[in-house]
């Protein structure tokens, strides 16, 4: 871990070329390679993503965003602290949590393998001296440790020792912040991405020096200093995301997200409905696949939902959904339950007209789910499914 730190200070000062960490073996110290095709001025650190597109980008990140993402998380949490190392620097969350040691002056503990073991993340949580402490999840990581809770006091000691968890890459259900809440844990939930040197937004509320505006589209942008620059070697895909703000002339980023902003007594604050590309039209009618799946969330019986299209000759695209229950103890019921709890809650045209059931989401290595392969498990033939994937289709 400090040659990791020592590498990345390097570019951060310009005494190296722009650096970009490697995804490599979880059971091995992360790799790193200096882009000497990159020069300084372009940027520090380089993050490479595929998007929920699966079109590769290299995402632009120069020394003032990443520290000025890391002086405003300081602000929003009450101060600079120790983190808990469990996302790989190659993904944005995991840098983020290196350019933050490296200005508060401490050495995060790494647990980049068996994250969600039980006795490997106790062991690494009581590691951390520091006064003040900090870990960033993936929901799926933070659920899988709250399941092993009930049976192991030592791992709920140990995630209360935690002044924060920030908990992002993906939205979180109610259950899963209610469970967290019981065991006495701070959650708060953050909103960015690598274009944003990470989580920009916390529990709806941006972080200092960070401004959201909503465009006509219903795209949501955001201006800030921890703004990437752009992205290398596409300049159409950068000049259609990224520009200036014309009020504050800081660095803005047009994401893929639609949502509102609203403005309070306590400043701004955003609220996500979906994404541009999960719209699904099905008989010329539009409807939303982040809304379908709060709804299928509401379900005491479901823990995790994804929602697609499916093609469908007649419908052009069908609502699908892949739904992970809480216990394989399941019955026939549910799926009319499902669609009738949609159906109330967004409309006929909205309700799933297929159901997968899986024991887990497939995952990537960033703890996100699998957007590709689930939307290629929604459009495959189910006769194919059966003999190839085996979940339980109701």
């Amino acid at each position: 871990m400090p040659e990791s730190l020592a590498a990345l200070r390097n570019s951060l000062d310009g005494t190296h070329s722009p650096i970009e960490f490697l995804p490599g073996n979880p059971a091995e110290s992360p790799g790193w390679t200096l882009r000497a095709d990159v020069s300084p001025g372009q940027a520090a650190a380089i993050v490479r993503t595929s998007g929920s597109t699966g079109t590769p980008k290299q995402t632009l990140l120069s020394a003032d965003a990443l520290q000025s993402s890391a002086q405003a998380t300081a602000e929003a949490l009450g101060g600079h602290g120790q983190w808990l190392l469990t996302l790989q620097p190659s993904y944005v969350a995991g840098l983020a949590v290196l350019s933050r040691s490296l200005m508060a002056g401490t050495t995060p503990v790494p647990l980049l393998h068996d994250t969600t073991d039980p006795v490997s993340f106790t062991r690494a949580a009581m590691r951390l001296e520091s006064e003040r402490r900090y870990v960033s999840l993936v929901p799926t990581q933070l659920q899988r440790l709250l399941d092993h809770v009930p049976a192991d006091a030592d791992l709920a000691g140990a995630l209360r020792r935690f002044d924060v968890i920030l908990l992002g890459g993906g939205p979180s259900s109610p259950a899963l912040l209610e469970t967290a809440a019981r065991h006495g844990l701070t959650v708060v939930r953050t909103y960015g991405m690598s274009e944003t040197s990470g989580g920009c937004v916390y529990d709806g509320r941006p972080l200092p020096g960070v401004r959201l505006s909503a465009e006509d589209s219903g795209r949501v942008r955001i201006s800030g200093p921890m703004v990437a620059s752009g992205y290398l070697g596409d300049e159409d895909l950068s000049a259609a995301h990224f520009g200036r703000d014309p009020d504050t002339g800081l660095r803005s980023f047009l994401t893929d997200d639609l949502g509102e902003v609203d403005t309070d007594p306590d400043g701004q604050r955003l609220s996500i409905s979906g994404r541009a590309d999960d719209v699904i039209i099905t008989g010329g009618v539009k409807v939303s696949a982040a809304r379908i799946r709060e709804a299928l969330l509401t379900h005491p019986q479901v823990r995790d939902a994804f929602v697609g299209p499916a093609p469908d000759a007649d419908w052009g695209q069908t609502v699908s959904a892949t739904v992970v229950p809480h216990t394989q103890d399941m019955h026939s019921q549910l799926q009319r339950e499902l669609q009738e709890l949609v159906r109330s809650a967004l409309g006929a045209p909205a309700s799933p007209k297929r159901l997968i059931v899986l024991n887990e989401l497939p995952l990537l290595a960033n703890g996100k789910p699998d957007r590709q392969q689930l939307l290629q498990l929604l459009a495959e033939d189910p006769r194919q499914q059966e003999r190839e994937v085996t979940p339980w289709q109701l």
